[in-house]
């Protein structure tokens, strides 16, 4: 395993942004947002940018995306009251699964102040088995490929 760390990402390595507003509970007792907070607002980003495009209804759509793999690293400290934006874009579109890259940016910062990794692999509802995903939601996709 390396010691290099990377460079956090800019504003301009992504397609497009979510906006969330931070929460007084999401700050942890050493005065900043906990750790797995940040995966709540990679998971919100991605699927409120599909449900927005109405390619995802989440009570409805046999198609939906499971959650298989996500990681994060932290570059910087952010905490109640900031806003955050969620970067968002797509670096592998297969078959059934998709990849985002994410970054957590702090109000206005250009630099990411977290960065990580998002795959949804797609299954049909009933079945919970992979599918193809679904033609509209891979248009929607396509358009977050840098």
């Amino acid at each position: 395993m390396s010691d290099q760390k990377l460079a956090p990402p800019k504003r301009s390595d992504f397609v497009a942004f979510e906006e969330i507003h931070s929460r007084w509970m999401d700050n942890d007792a050493y005065g900043h947002i906990n750790n797995v907070v940040y995966y709540s607002f990679f998971d919100t980003a991605v699927n409120r940018y599909l449900i927005e495009r109405n390619v995802l209804d989440v009570l409805k759509s046999e198609a939906i995306g499971f959650v298989i793999e996500t990681q994060c690293q932290y570059f910087s400290p952010i905490a109640y009251p900031d806003l955050i934006h969620v970067g968002l874009k797509v670096t592998h579109l297969g078959n059934s699964s998709v990849k985002y890259e994410v970054a957590i940016f702090k109000n206005e910062d250009d630099v990411a102040s977290a960065a990580g990794s998002f795959v949804h692999v797609y299954v049909n509802r009933s079945t919970n088995k992979p599918t193809p995903i679904p033609q509209d939601v891979r248009e929607i996709l396509a358009g977050l490929v840098l």
